[in-house]
């Protein structure tokens, strides 16, 4: 006959296991949830700002772009009256995010520090018009949303509907 001793140890392996797979699961499920906490700003937040960051760069390379171009082929002073107006479209959204253009005529009068803002949800970024404000008088603002328009009125008035 067995004795009742070696029936207890028998019975506390099994326990014993048994808490220790607890244990082991407990930590892992701790784990788990710090790296489901961290996973939206590594994987998907700093990638999205670094793409939003780079597009709001080319949006403005592209206005920037577009004032020069009209800039270029705007009448000369002696010509008393001077209309171009000129339409263009820029995405509506970047990473599902809206923005706002913002056209900062030189800062001081000092030649060269006209420069166009690209801002949203945080992340801005700034092109240089290279001094083109301080001849031209540029100045503005416009959403991402819908068609833009860029407008040149050698009387000063503003852009017709």
């Amino acid at each position: 006959m067995k004795s009742s001793r070696s029936n207890n140890i028998h019975h506390q392996e099994a326990v014993s296991s048994l808490i220790e797979y607890i244990q082991i699961t407990a930590i892992l499920m701790i784990f788990m949830v710090i790296i489901l906490m961290l996973i939206p700003d590594v994987f998907i937040n700093g990638p999205l700002n670094t793409l939003t960051q780079h597009a709001y760069v080319d949006i403005g390379n592209g206005v920037s772009t577009r004032i020069v171009d009209l800039y270029v082929i705007s009448p000369y002073v002696g010509i008393s009256q001077g209309l171009i107006v000129t339409d263009f479209d820029i995405p509506d959204e970047i990473a599902g995010r809206d923005y706002i253009i913002d056209i900062l005529p030189p800062q001081g009068g000092v030649v060269g520090t006209d420069k166009i803002i690209i801002s949203g949800n945080g992340i801005s970024s700034e092109v240089s018009l290279a001094g083109i404000g301080s001849t031209l008088g540029v100045a503005g603002r416009t959403t991402s949303a819908g068609v833009n328009r860029i407008c040149y009125n050698s009387t000063g008035g503003g852009c017709p509907e």
